[in-house]
């Protein structure tokens, strides 16, 4: 068993030190003028991981780009910066980008980064009879709306035949919802990670949790307006070879990957180890984005959360030149 463990010790050494001699490398490489780019990404959420790596391994600075990560934090608001012209680029889930399509908003996915099914759930209250999903009827639920985390609440509410009209939703940041919820305001949360655990953890024993799996699949992914991203084809093909390294390095070297991420997110690395398996980071397009977004449109337009009453062509919200370009195999969504 000693022997087995130093064997992995050494892969693991000779792995981190791969990735250290190619962000050396890398930083001689990027001698000269550096394009700036504006990232507006969630610095709380492990789904950000490759961007994060990206900029701290300098795999960015040695595609000739200087990022600038603006901390938001949500996609939401992230994307916001991005329509507002407070940022070239922004790190979104699926929901923000649907409804700004839905709204007719030119906005441009250029790849996903991240995608896992046990980041979102629902945080309640036992002192307020919230022992299982079914219990949340009739109860007061804080939730950050028009949002993956709104859209995963609906999903959990419809698998226990409940609908929205079955409780009483408030709208909080997604900062707010601990404390909201630890002061009694409402009587459960729901949310996504890192938010999630911590609420949970806040409450003790006077705690439960619903975990979003095999309901909800996150899907976190890197946006920018279309006349920007169209008219910088270089620039985003340079973007995504930098988020093609960092998203393997999330991937081949975890422990290196979560202390840059907990450097960034001020958590602790052990506490991101435990959901760190279920992370499945990897630059993509595939039809799953479609098919995600064209659901969540359906959901959106039956709650009126719209005045929209027809799904786009999503596959117009989604910019493939990049991609496709530097690693075609990426790219599966039918087109």
């Amino acid at each position: 068993m000693p022997l087995i463990i130093g064997l992995l010790l050494a892969v693991g050494t000779v792995l981190a030190g791969a990735y250290l001699w190619i962000n050396r490398a890398s930083s001689s490489a990027a001698a000269g003028p550096q394009e700036q780019v504006i990232i507006a990404t969630n610095t709380a959420y492990a789904g950000t991981c490759p961007v994060i790596v990206a900029r701290e391994n300098g795999y960015f600075a040695h595609e000739g780009i200087l990022a600038v990560l603006q901390p938001q934090s949500s996609g939401k608001a992230a994307m916001a910066s991005v329509l507002q012209g407070q940022a070239n680029l922004g790190t979104v889930a699926d929901i923000p980008v649907m409804f700004e399509a839905l709204n007719n908003r030119p906005v441009s996915v250029i790849a996903t980064i991240f995608k896992t099914e046990k980041d979102h759930g629902i945080v309640g209250r036992k002192d307020r009879g919230i022992a299982t999903i079914a219990s949340l009827k009739g109860k007061r639920i804080g939730v950050t709306q028009i949002t993956s985390g709104h859209f995963a609440l609906d999903a959990l509410l419809n698998r226990q035949k409940l609908s929205p009209s079955d409780i009483t939703m408030h709208n909080y940041k997604p900062e707010e919802l601990s404390a909201a919820l630890e002061q009694g305001e409402v009587d459960a949360i729901a949310t996504w990670q890192p938010y999630l655990d911590a609420s949970f953890n806040k409450l003790g024993s006077n705690g439960v949790i619903f975990y979003g799996e095999d309901v909800y699949t996150s899907l976190y992914a890197v946006a920018g307006m279309r006349d920007y991203v169209a008219g910088h084809p270089q620039t985003m093909q340079k973007v995504l070879r930098a988020l093609i390294q960092g998203a393997r390095f999330c991937s081949e070297v975890p422990d290196s990957a979560r202390e840059l991420v907990a450097g960034m997110t001020k958590n602790d690395a052990s506490i991101l180890k435990t959901a760190w398996p279920s992370y499945q980071f990897n630059i993509a397009l595939d039809q799953g984005l479609l098919l995600a977004l064209e659901d969540e449109a359906r959901w959106a337009i039956k709650n009126k959360l719209t005045s929209k009453t027809e799904i786009p062509n999503y596959l117009n919200y989604i910019y493939l030149d990049g991609l496709e370009a530097v690693m075609p195999t990426a790219v599966t969504l039918i087109h």
